[in-house]
Order: C-alpha cells, then structure tokens, then sequence
C-alpha cells in the first residue's frame, strides 16, 4: 500500500459498494477523503467509519460538481465512480432510460474530471471506475455499455492530453462487482427470464472464467497501485479486473 498521507483523494459515489471500499482504502493509507454522492445517509455513514468528508452532490450536474470541488478544496487524486446501471432489449430502451444511462456513466465522468483538472496544480491522478462493458458488449445493456465505452474512450484521449505533466489518466474495468448494484441485477435478470435468484447470479458469475464476482478490494488496490510509485507510464490505459474475461 502507498503512502498517501500529505494527499487528497475526492471519490464520487462514495456512500455505497465500491465507492465506499475506495474511499475506505484511500483512508488507510493516509489520504485525506472526500467522498461525494446524491444520498447524505450513505455519505454520513462510511464518513463516520472512515473519518471522510462528505459532500452531497449530483455529478451530472454542472453547478453541483463546481460546488463540489469548492466543497472539497485542494484535490490531487479524483476517483470518478458514481455510476448506474439498467437492463433492457435495445427497442424496449426508451430515450430517457439512454439519456439517464450516459449522464451518469459518461456526462458525470466528463464533468467530474474537467473540473478536477482545472483545479489540479502539480502531481495528480484521474482514474475512472468504467466496467467491462467499457471493452465489450452486454446483451440488455446497449445504453450502459455505451456509455462505459465513451468513459474508456474520454481517459484514453485524456491522458494524451496530460502527458506532459505529472498526471496520469487511466480507467478501471471490473466485471460484475459484488456489490448491490449487482444484486439489483440478479433481481432483474429473476424478474424478465423467470431464472431463481440462484440461477440468476450463477449466469453472471459465469462471465468471470474464474466463475465468481469481483471483490471491491480488487478495484480499490488497482487505484492504489495507480497512486504508488513507479506507476507513472501507466497512463491512458483501460484495465480489466475481471479473472480473463477480457
């Protein structure tokens, strides 16, 4: 684990699943935390265990993001992980269900890192948190997958724009997370196909070859390997956490 203390990591959906293990992670090694998300309770609770600061805002919202960082002050590390998933055939995806898809999964990332840039004076990293949805296609999640790709797309052209600098772009891919945003999909997946619950989460554990959902501890020491030294050529790059999938 690097030694972050002296640093400022700002993590967007930071109450709930991966965000929360990042944000914790981050803590632990000596970072100060400022996690970010629409719900306060979630925010106030990993706050309360992690000794973070929380902030409630929208980050597809222009205004909310800007009042974020203004929020959160000197930042150096901005974790872009607010994200949203949805499950449907392409010609039952109405426009609102798309647009909702990209403001979260894209716009928000846009925004997120813009402003961070702006504000970021010296030594800094970007690093979203995409999906392997970023690097291939899902069936039922044409919008999500979309929208990750963009994200993927938005650090690689990023980070050529940093390059010169001491900053680094870089994404993180996880298959299905073991989180409850996967839950929500094991309930879907139940729901449209008539599986068991069971059955259900067995269909997504095997898209893993390792048969099994991604831990959120893997994503959050991806991040803090991103932060460590000797991780300056890495940069641009979109990496799969995800037991061979990809």
């Amino acid at each position: 684990m690097p030694d972050l203390a002296g640093h400022t990591v700002l993590v967007t959906g930071g109450g709930t699943g991966a965000g929360a293990d990042l944000a914790r992670g981050f803590a632990e090694a000596g970072a100060r935390v400022v996690i970010a998300g629409r719900r306060r309770a979630p925010l106030e609770d990993v706050a309360a265990r992690i000794g973070a600061m929380p902030v409630v805002a929208d980050v597809t919202d222009e205004g909310s993001v800007a009042a974020l960082f203004d929020a959160a002050g000197p930042v150096d590390i901005v974790v872009a992980n607010a994200g949203a998933s949805d499950s449907a055939l392409l010609t039952r995806t109405g426009l609102a269900q798309w647009n909702a898809m990209l403001a979260v999964n894209l716009t928000g990332v846009f925004l997120t890192f813009r402003e961070g840039l702006r504000r970021m004076d010296g030594w800094g990293r970007l690093i979203a948190v995409a999906s392997t949805a970023g690097l291939k296609g899902y069936a039922y999640a044409a919008p999500y997958a979309a929208a990750k790709h963009g994200a993927v797309g938005l650090i690689r052209s990023l980070a050529l724009e940093v390059a010169r600098r001491p900053v680094t772009a870089n994404a993180l891919c996880p298959g299905f997370l073991d989180t409850d945003m996967t839950d929500r999909s094991v309930a879907t997946i139940a729901e449209t196909t008539g599986r068991s619950p069971s059955e259900a989460l067995e269909a997504l554990k095997a898209a893993n070859p390792q048969r099994r959902l991604i831990a959120p501890a893997e994503v959050t020491a991806a991040a803090l390997w991103l932060c460590a030294p000797g991780s300056e050529g890495i940069n641009g790059q979109a990496i799969a956490i995800a037991g061979g999938e990809i």
